[in-house]
């Protein structure tokens, strides 16, 4: 059932690092992506896998963990994404990078949701720093960074719950290391019910 997938669809920010993913794996959900719809069928997206230790230390610093965890900087060792799978859009392609922007959402979305049926889980990263990671990986000009995926066995607990008021939006860790998720109710979603 698609709500279900949706469900177990968390932004997991903790691994089992020792499982790793094949080439072939990121290969399947990239290509989903590919079927995924793209404005104006123009398929400017583009991708960078990533399943290699030495390459995943050159990504894993680019990214900023978890905004809201205050005195947390991300995962230790052991704990970090096996693979990752970077979105780029091709300016020689679509010379709009405001326009790509819906297609890397629906892009992302296929691909976790292709994770979560391989029981993987991933977590989407805006926040890169893109100078040190174009330099890091060598990646041309011609390529805007969108987004980062990483992607591997999920090795925490996300709890959804109902928001308990209009500012209760952000996501938290209690003593067990659960982590919680409040989501706004659907009355306060649909304006016109």
């Amino acid at each position: 059932m698609v709500e279900n997938l949706i469900k177990k669809n968390r932004s997991y920010r903790r691994f089992n690092e020792q499982r790793k993913v094949a080439p072939e794996t990121l290969k399947e959900l990239v290509s989903l992506a590919r079927y995924s719809p793209s404005a104006a069928n123009r398929q400017p997206l583009k991708y960078i896998i990533s399943h290699e230790q030495e390459k995943n230390e050159k990504i894993f610093p680019c990214l900023s963990w978890a905004g809201y965890l205050e005195n947390w900087t991300g995962p230790e060792p052991g704990e970090r994404p096996a693979a990752y799978v970077i979105i780029l859009n091709d300016n020689e392609i679509n010379q709009e990078p405001e326009a790509a922007k819906t297609d890397v959402g629906i892009a992302a979305q296929s691909i976790l949701l292709g994770a979560v049926r391989k029981d993987l889980g991933g977590c989407i990263f805006g926040a890169i720093d893109r100078k040190k990671l174009r330099q890091n990986l060598d990646i041309q000009d011609r390529y805007d960074i969108m987004n980062i995926i990483a992607l591997g066995e999920p090795d925490e607990k996300i709890v959804l719950e109902t928001s308990e008021s209009k500012e209760d939006i952000k996501y938290w860790r209690d003593e067990q290391g659960v982590h919680h998720v409040p989501k706004r109710p659907l009355n306060e979603l649909i304006l016109n019910s």
